[in-house]
């Protein structure tokens, strides 16, 4: 574990909080989408498959700002897209860091560098740089090569001014755990924090033959936590997660933990599955049929296990069964034995597909919009009529 303690502390006692209001669902973190345009284009992301008129848009600094007053969330993650690309993230970040969010700004890092003069370190803000392994994963990954280079120089530069660095990393199939070793290796030599999320069955990216299920993630995170033992890799993540990953956990996923809100509205019902939008957060957690979303209960959720679904799950568990997360801490996570049992899918619905739809409802309104700011522009510039 390399999470602060001061943060470790904010986040728990955020939780007590919640608990002794009686509130069954609560957020811990804010995934907050300025935009979806990006400058790479992964196999593996369904996040940027939209017409320029939506990748064109953005969030605006005070939408922003309002999304983190509206959820309450004592984190706000800032996802994309490529939020560099945003001309106003500096301002964006400022904002929240003023309201004391922690604020884990996700980027390729490309542009990284050129960008680090809009922000100032504090201990509110981390970059959190997308790396998927060493360069042969990497940059096969993000389809760029250099890619990884790139990022390292990036991390390193943005360490020297002062500002702490982790990275994220998503697990693909086919991706051996000796080469996964060896990227956790070049974290600790780095000097930086990692996030591991096996990937998400985006319906729309472009390679649809290697996200892992459920039954190989657990197989191969053990692997990688054997290839570990004895060794300090720093894993932002709470021990019972990294557990779950190895199979050692049966847990359901805890949507509402991350709520995500970007150009479309507060998105039902996670980060990674775009089935409707609510106008309000208030709407989003009222509005929700949570019950019909996870493993088990949606066929689109079958194989998920991504931080962004379970890791407010492990949170939970951390502080409702202390000892349970103790007991993980202290053995680590297991790697042998039999694995904890798997949540049937055999009551499931099937897979809607409704993304097509959301997408031509967005383009109309964005037509009407600048129909209506057109009209309004002519209007100014006509001569007024004579009554």
């Amino acid at each position: 574990m390399s999470i602060p303690f001061h943060r470790e502390l904010r986040i728990g006692a955020y939780i007590l909080k919640q608990k002794l209001l009686g509130r069954k669902r609560y957020p811990l973190v804010l995934m907050l989408e300025p935009l979806f345009r990006c400058n790479l284009a992964c196999t593996g992301c369904g996040k940027i498959d939209y017409p320029d008129a939506i990748l064109n848009r953005r969030l605006s600094v005070q939408e922003c700002l309002d999304a983190a007053d509206e959820c309450g969330a004592p984190m706000v993650a800032i996802p994309g897209g490529e939020p560099l690309i945003h001309r106003e993230i500096g301002a964006i970040v400022k904002g929240l860091v003023e309201r004391k969010k922690y604020v884990s700004l996700c980027t390729n890092a490309l542009l990284l560098e050129k960008k680090l003069d809009q922000f100032e370190p504090s201990p509110y803000l981390f970059f959190s740089v997308h790396l998927d392994g060493i360069k042969e994963h990497h940059d096969k990954s993000v389809c760029m090569e250099g890619g990884f280079e790139r990022a390292v120089v990036a991390i390193k530069a943005a360490q020297a001014k002062g500002f702490a660095v982790n990275v994220n990393a998503t697990i693909f199939d086919g991706h051996p755990p000796e080469d996964i070793a060896k990227f956790l290796d070049l974290t600790q030599e780095l000097g930086v924090g990692v996030s591991i999320s096996p990937g998400y069955a985006y319906e729309r990216a472009p390679d649809q033959e290697h996200f892992l299920n459920r039954r190989k993630t657990k197989e191969l995170f053990r692997k990688v936590f054997a290839l570990g033992r004895g060794k300090r890799w720093k894993f932002i993540h709470s021990t019972l997660y990294l557990d779950f990953l190895a199979g050692n956990q049966t847990y359901h996923c805890t949507p509402w933990g991350m709520p995500t809100r970007n150009i479309f509205g507060w998105q039902k019902p996670c980060y990674l599955l775009g089935e409707g939008y609510a106008k309000t957060f208030k709407e989003l957690m009222e509005t929700t049929d949570w019950d019909s979303y996870g493993t088990g209960a949606y066929e689109k959720c079958a194989n998920c296990m991504a931080h962004c679904g379970y890791e407010a799950t492990a949170a939970e568990a951390m502080f409702s069964s202390p000892i349970v997360g103790m007991k993980a801490a202290l053995r680590g996570v297991r790697t042998e034995g039999e694995m904890a049992p798997e949540i049937p899918l055999d009551r499931q619905r099937p897979a809607q597909y409704v993304f097509a739809g959301q997408v031509q409802q967005k383009l109309s309104e964005i037509r009407a919009v600048e129909a209506a700011e057109k009209a309004a522009k002519a209007a100014r510039k006509s001569p007024a009529t004579a009554a």
